[in-house]
Order: structure tokens, then C-alpha cells, then sequence
């Protein structure tokens, strides 16, 4: 980082140097997004000053719970992320794909304008940004690119977090990555707690050098030294030292790839609700349905207008994998062990890197409190057995 010609780290005021930050990512034409404290849940939402993100705020998360609280520490950075993840604001969970309007004999296509500012995603933690990068391989890097994905995904610039206090249903250190984020960030903040509070702030990028030294010179924030960039890696070593790692998710494509008639699925199954929760939460989750909807007239006149509209949708749907006007995948057991096998495995061979970045959040977010890595681990150990 030493090489960028402009400021390539600062020392800022968690408060003074968040807001210079949100003012200049917005002067250089950024629609910045960042955590909010909302509705008792942490999300992901436009911010207009520094003062919007969240101040001692801390989450409790285990399997099927997850908790808001406040601690009064002033921390910025204190808690991890909830449902909401980036993935909305570049795949939208619903978006209108084109117009169709019938007029003077004929038919007029339209689609939706672009995003007219780019994203400034502020506040993003190791998973999420290897989540996104998941989603780049999927809808950029493949060989059909989804062009609204490309077109909000087109200049957007990240600013990483390490993540100093882990939940307990996180696990990203066996799932390929850490609390200290390496790649993928224009930016990379550290919060230092205690006596000498401060964010420490790392260029990534050429254009996060230019950023940096903007912020630096609005709240005359000095370069960090030594001293600041050894507490960072205290800080992220202390988080990784005390996070779990029930299995590790390098090993999962070759076990589960003879696991398909495992009897651990039948029990997995007897808990599962088929709820979709745990598509809905996953960063990197991409399986859509696509409908056309043609509004009826008032007076029975013929319709003159028609939209096509894309949605999210799960591979726990029961007709998600019909086939012949049925699904192929007719059991719960069938379905859990579909999104999870490819999850963990085979989505390495189709994408060149594994579908799961250890969040936590399809362990939080599930009514039955089922503990993916957990089960994945039990599915790995070899058994005789049979499934639907």
C-alpha cells in the first residue's frame, strides 16, 4: 500500500472521520450505503451523514436467534451483520426486466435506465465481500453476464471492515476467509476499542488512496504508524482465536459428493420447515423466477401494456424443480440436500469457488435453529443408509 502516490492510511475519529468519509464518498458522486439500526435488526440502507450508522450497538446471534443491543461503548463496528446483505442492492430480491406496450398497431419494448450514481457499500466484512465476488463469478464472469448486475455492480467502491466481534454462528475462518479482509476493498477500516478509540483507515485501491487523502486533509487525520497497524492485526487475530470451526469447507466437495444417500439427511429433514429462510439471508444464493404480468382494463377493453418482472425464488420451493408438470425433488429431504450439496460442493466445480463464505446467517435466520455447518459436518463423516 505504500506504492499509492496519495495518503494510503489515516488515523480517524470514529465519529468526525466516519462523517468526513460519507461526505466525500457523496461529493465524489457515490450513493452511500451503510448500516442502519432499524426495526431492531442491522441493515443495509442509503446514509446521508457518518451519524447514521449505528453507536453501541452490539448483536447477539445463535442458531435461530439473533438479538439487538446497546451497549454505550460508542463503538461503531461492534456488531455483525443480520439478515440484509449486499446482495439486494446489486440482484434486487424483485426487479422489472422490460416493458411491453402495444400501440398504433405495433409493440414498443422498454427497459429500466440504469442506476444514474454508483455504490459506495460502507461498512462491508470479509464474508460479505467475498460474497459479492461469489456473485461476480455467477452474473458477471459466466458465460451469459446479467447486464443489470453489471451495470450496478460498474464502479462501485467498497469499504471493508474488519470484524472485530465475530457472532456465534459465524465461521468464515473455515470457509476461506478471516475477521481482516485482503481483497476486494477500495478501502479497509479497523476499529481499535479502548482508551485510544479510532478507525484505522488502509488505501486498497488507487482510487481509495484519493478518497483517503480527502477524508484525511477534510478532518486533519494523520497517517497511522506502526503502532496503529499492529493493533489492527491484534484486533483481527483475538476475533479468528476465538471464532468456531466445526468442519472445514475445503474438504466438503469430495465428502459430500458420496453423501447423497446419507440417513443424516432424513433427520435434517424431520426439522426443516421448507421455509426458504436460509436462501433468502445467503449472500451468494442467485436462483430466480421470471413472470409476465398483464394487467386487466377497467371497462374490458383489450390489455395494451405488459411487464416481465424477475424475483428471487429458492430451491426449497416444492416447484422449483418441476419437470413434466411435476418436481423432481419431492421431499424436504431432497430439497435440503440439493441446496446444501451444491452450496458446499458442486458449486466449486461449476464456479470455480464454493458457494458459502461462513456468514452464519442461514443459521441465525432459521425458525428451527439448524446449524448448517454443523450438519454439514455430520453428513461428512460416511454412513450406510438410504433416502427418499
Amino acid at each position: 500500500m505504500n506504492g499509492f502516490p496519495k495518503t494510503a492510511t489515516a488515523v480517524l475519529d470514529p465519529s468526525s472521520g466516519l462523517a468526513a468519509l460519507v461526505e466525500v464518498l457523496r461529493a465524489h458522486g457515490f450513493q452511500v450505503i451503510a448500516p442502519v439500526a432499524r426495526g431492531g435488526v442491522i441493515s443495509y440502507d442509503a446514509v446521508r451523514d457518518g451519524d447514521d450508522l449505528p453507536t453501541g450497538v452490539r448483536t447477539e446471534q445463535a442458531p435461530g436467534h439473533f438479538r439487538l443491543t446497546t451497549d454505550g461503548s460508542g463503538t461503531r463496528f461492534g456488531w455483525t451483520p443480520a439478515a440484509d446483505s449486499w446482495r439486494r442492492w446489486f440482484f434486487p430480491a424483485e426487479e422489472e426486466l422490460l416493458r411491453i406496450r402495444r400501440t398504433d398497431g405495433s409493440f414498443v419494448v422498454s427497459r429500466p435506465e440504469p442506476p444514474a450514481r454508483p455504490l459506495a457499500l460502507l461498512g462491508a466484512r470479509d464474508c460479505e465481500v467475498r460474497g459479492v465476488a461469489v456473485l461476480d463469478r455467477v452474473l458477471l464472469e459466466g458465460e451469459h453476464p446479467d447486464p443489470r448486475y453489471a451495470a450496478r455492480r460498474r464502479d462501485a467502491f467498497v469499504v471493508a471492515v474488519t470484524c472485530g466481534v465475530p457472532a456465534d454462528t459465524c465461521w468464515c475462518t473455515s470457509a476461506g476467509g478471516g475477521p481482516h479482509p485482503e481483497a476486494g476493498f477500495d478501502i479497509r477500516l479497523t476499529e481499535v476499542p479502548g482508551d485510544a478509540h479510532r478507525l484505522v483507515a488502509e488505501a486498497g485501491t488507487e482510487r481509495g488512496a484519493d478518497v483517503l487523502a480527502a477524508v484525511a486533509a477534510r478532518c486533519a487525520a494523520p497517517e497511522a504508524g506502526d503502532a496503529d497497524l499492529a493493533d489492527c492485526a491484534a484486533v483481527a487475530e483475538r476475533a479468528a482465536a476465538g471464532m468456531r470451526r466445526p468442519v472445514d469447507a475445503a474438504t466438503l466437495p469430495t465428502l459430500l459428493a458420496g453423501a447423497d444417500r446419507h440417513p443424516h439427511w432424513d433427520d435434517v429433514a424431520a426439522r426443516c420447515l421448507s421455509c426458504a429462510n436460509c436462501t433468502l439471508v445467503c449472500p451468494t444464493c442467485f436462483c430466480v423466477t421470471i413472470d409476465d404480468v398483464t394487467p386487466l382494463t377497467d371497462d374490458g377493453s383489450p390489455a395494451t401494456e405488459s411487464v416481465r418482472r424477475q424475483q428471487w425464488a429458492s430451491c426449497f420451493q416444492l416447484d422449483h424443480s418441476n419437470l413434466g408438470g411435476r418436481p423432481v425433488r419431492s421431499t424436504t429431504a431432497s430439497r435440503y440436500r440439493q441446496w446444501l450439496t451444491h452450496k458446499l460442493g458442486t458449486w466449486q466445480a461449476q464456479f470455480g469457488t464454493s458457494g458459502c463464505v461462513g456468514c452464519g446467517r442461514c443459521t441465525t435466520w432459521c425458525p428451527a435453529g439448524i446449524d448448517l455447518p454443523v450438519e454439514a459436518a455430520l453428513l461428512a463423516v460416511p454412513s450406510e443408509g438410504d433416502v427418499a
